[in-house]
C-alpha cells in the first residue's frame, strides 16, 4: 500500500481532469519500463514473533539502520514510517512487513540486480538487530490479534472501516505479503488489451506462485490463503472487474469505477482526515462531509486510486497484484513472466488471441478456485498446469524476442527457468510447503521461518 502522494496541488473540478491524469500515463515503448514490489514479514529470530515497531530490536530502529544506505527517512508524528531513494521506497504495511517498491527500470536483469541488493542491505541490519525476514503470502503461525499495528494514521482509518464491508480485510492488512509487478502502455488501446491480458492470467499467476497453505499454525486447504482473503476483504474494491472486458472500456469507465468506490481518507498538511465510506464524486462537487465546500486535487486523485485493490490496477501503469510473496530467487520470475508477455508484440497479440472467447464468468470461477487447488484446477477442459505451461512458454518467446542482454550476454528467458519447472511439474510451491509440514516438520510450521528466511 503506497503513501500519501499529495505531490500535485492542482485542483480537480471536472471528471475530464481524471480521465486526462490516467492518459497522461501513455508512453512510447522505448520508454516503457519494469517496477516491481515485494513484501516480507520481519521476525523476532529469538521467538519468531512478529517485529513490533519501538524498541532496540523493533521496526523503527530497523528502518533508522537503513538510512546507512543511503535512504532518506519520512516521519509521521516524529516516527520513521518510510524511506526513499532515488526512485525507490521502503514503506510498511499495517503490521510492519516490509515493501520494496522498486525503481522503474528497463530490463529483468536490472530489477533483479535491484533485489539482490536490496537484500544484502536489509540482511545486514536485520542480522545485527537479530530480526529475520520471510516471503511468505500469509502469516504461518500468528493469529491476527498477535499481530503489532505500525503508527501510520491511514491504517488505523482502514483497520476500523474494513471489518464493515468483509471479514477478512484485517487479515489483509495484517497477514498478508504479495509481490507484484508495474507495467507501461502506449495508448488507450494498449492499455485495454493489457488490462484484459493481465486479469485474464491473473489466476494462473496465482496458481504459479501459491505460497501461503498455513494459518495459525496449521495447514487450511487452501494453496494460497493470500488470494483467499482478497475474496472477502471489501467488494467495493477489490476483485476482477468485469467491465474491463466489455465494449467501450477506456480510461473514463476506469474513472466512472474508481468515483464509485468508497473514499477512505483526504490527507492536508500532512494529516489525516477520515472520510471513509464517502463518495469521490461528491468531492468533485465541494460536498464531501470530511471538507465541505472544499474540492479535491489531483493529489487526492492519486491517493485515491491507491486505495483500491483489484487484481489488477491501472495508475500511470498497470499493476498485477495476484502473487504471493515468496523465496527471493522467484522474485525475478513474476516480472520476467509479465513483461514477456506484455512487452513483446507478437507474445501479446498470441495471449490475447487465446483469452479472446474466454468469458467473464469462466475468468471469475477460476479466480474462485485456484486458492485451493491451484495448477490442479480444471479450466475449459484442462488441467491448469497446461495452461500455465503454455503462457510460461510464450513469455519466454517474449523475453527471447526483446533480446535484452546482461553483461555476461544472457537474454532475460533465465528467469523464467523456476516457473518452467513449477508448470511441468504441475504443483505450486505451497505443496512443498505442505509435503515438509506433514514430513519431517511433524506437523509444525516453525521451521518455515528458518528454512525459508531470507
Amino acid at each position: 500500500m503506497s503513501g500519501p502522494s499529495q505531490s500535485n496541488p492542482e485542483p480537480v473540478h471536472t471528471k475530464r481532469q481524471l480521465v486526462e491524469y490516467l492518459e497522461a500515463g501513455c508512453k512510447p515503448p522505448e520508454r516503457w519500463r519494469i517496477g516491481t514490489e515485494h513484501e516480507k514479514f520481519v521476525f523476532r529470530l529469538d521467538t519468531l514473533e512478529p517485529a513490533p515497531y519501538d524498541g532496540a530490536g523493533g521496526i523503527g530502529a530497523f528502518l533508522r539502520g537503513l538510512e546507512r544506505f543511503g535512504w532518506a527517512p519520512i516521519e509521521e508524528e516524529g516516527n520513521v514510517i518510510a524511506l526513499k531513494r532515488d526512485h525507490c521506497a521502503i514503506t510498511l504495511e499495517p503490521a510492519g512487513q516490509l515493501e520494496l517498491s522498486g525503481e522503474p527500470l528497463e530490463n529483468i536483469h536490472q530489477s533483479c540486480s535491484e533485489v539482490n541488493q536490496h537484500l544484502a542491505e536489509v540482511k545486514q541490519v536485520a542480522d545485527e538487530l537479530g530480526l529475520g525476514l520471510l516471503g511468505l503470502g500469509f502469516n504461518p503461525k500468528w493469529r491476527r490479534d498477535q499481530m503489532p499495528w505500525m503508527p501510520k494514521h491511514r491504517y488505523s482509518i482502514m483497520g476500523e472501516y474494513m471489518p464493515k464491508r468483509g471479514n477478512l480485510g484485517l487479515d489483509m492488512m495484517l497477514r498478508t505479503c504479495g509481490a507484484q509487478v508495474s507495467l507501461d502502455f502506449a495508448s488507450e488501446a494498449d492499455m485495454v488489451d493489457k488490462l484484459r491480458i493481465g486479469l485474464a492470467l491473473q489466476p494462473i499467476a496465482t496458481a504459479l506462485l501459491a505460497f501461503s497453505p498455513f494459518v495459525d499454525g496449521r495447514a487450511c486447504g487452501d494453496l494460497s490463503y493470500r488470494s483467499r482473503v482478497w475474496t472477502d476483504t471489501d467488494p467495493d474494491r477489490c476483485g476482477m472487474l468485469p467491465f474491463v472486458f466489455e465494449d467501450g472500456m477506456g480510461f473514463e469507465r476506469y474513472v466512472d469505477y474508481a468515483l464509485d468506490v468508497p473514499m477512505y481518507f483526504v490527507v492536508r498538511d500532512g494529516h489525516y482526515i477520515d472520510a471513509s465510506g464517502q463518495s469521490f464524486r461528491d468531492f468533485l462537487e465541494g460536498k464531501l462531509p470530511a471538507l465541505p465546500g472544499e474540492h479535491p486535487t489531483l493529489g487526492d486523485w492519486e491517493d485515491h486510486l491507491t486505495t483500491l485493490f483489484p487484481e489488477v490496477r491501472l495508475k500511470h501503469y498497470i499493476e498485477m497484484r495476484g502473487t504471493d510473496a515468496g523465496p527471493w530467487g522467484r522474485l525475478c520470475a513474476l516480472p520476467a513472466f509479465w513483461t514477456g508477455l506484455l512487452y513483446d508484440d507478437d507474445a501479446r497479440r498470441a495471449a490475447a488471441d487465446v483469452i479472446a472467447d474466454w468469458p467473464f464468468a469462466e475468468i471469475e470461477a477460476l479466480r474462485e478456485r485456484v486458492p485451493r487447488t491451484g495448477l490442479h484446477t480444471e479450466f475449459r477442459g484442462r488441467p491448469l498446469r497446461e495452461w500455465a505451461q503454455q503462457f510460461v512458454q510464450l513469455a519466454g518467446r517474449g523475453l527471447a524476442a526483446r533480446a535484452r542482454l546482461s553483461k555476461s550476454g544472457h537474454d532475460e528467458t533465465h528467469y523464467l527457468d523456476e516457473l518452467l519447472e513449477i508448470a511441468e511439474r504441475g504443483e505450486s510451491p505451497a505443496e512443498e510447503l505442505l509435503a515438509r509440514f506433514h514430513d519431517r516438520w511433524e506437523g509444525s510450521v516453525d521451521p518455515v521461518f528458518r528454512e525459508f528466511a531470507y
